[in-house]
């Protein structure tokens, strides 16, 4: 569902580095906040290496991205994040990874898809919405990048050529009724 020119709902989750973190705080800091629904799943492995260098080359430019998982786990969250703790270590993360145990978060997002991506601009509008890129399967096959020229047409106020593309990945895995 395309969401953009709307509020992204506020959120007030757990990290895996035992902080919580709330969506407000970053508003106030940055230009630029990607926050990208994702977990440890093939769909979203493949674009991990494009993520953290992305993170890497906007670093200084009051930008950046958090990532959310609200995979549904029967696990406790104290598990939960164990794994996801694990999971980031593994690929060496750059940026905060979050626990949507709930899934409040991505429903007020009205998240469907992992990875999908919301590019927010300092007042929470939601300015790009979709896929990374179009090459997931490797960075090689990449010709559009969809979430770095939003990126920076951000930060250059500049207006984004293409602000939503269809998101391609996995579905959420839901809570059971």
């Amino acid at each position: 569902m395309n969401t953009i020119g709307n509020y992204a709902p506020d959120f007030e989750i757990p990290g895996i580095d035992q902080k919580v973190y709330h969506l407000g705080s970053y508003r106030r800091e940055l230009k630029a906040i990607a926050v990208v629904f994702m977990s440890d799943i093939i769909e979203v492995n493949q674009y991990l290496e494009r993520l953290k260098q992305i993170q890497t080359d906007f670093e200084g430019q009051k930008f950046t991205i958090i990532a959310i998982d609200s995979n549904y786990s029967p696990e406790p969250i104290a598990e939960s994040m164990k794994v996801m703790q694990k999971y980031a270590q593994a690929k060496q993360l750059n940026f905060p990874y979050l626990r949507d145990s709930t899934q409040d978060v991505a429903k007020a997002f009205k998240a469907q898809v992992l990875p999908t991506v919301y590019l927010l601009d300092n007042e929470a509008v939601i300015r790009y919405q979709g896929r990374i890129d179009d090459g997931a399967a490797s960075a090689q096959q990449v010709n559009h990048h969809y979430l770095r020229d939003s990126v920076a047409a951000m930060l250059g106020e500049q207006r984004i050529d293409r602000n939503y593309v269809e998101p391609v990945g996995a579905e959420i895995n839901w809570r059971p009724q």
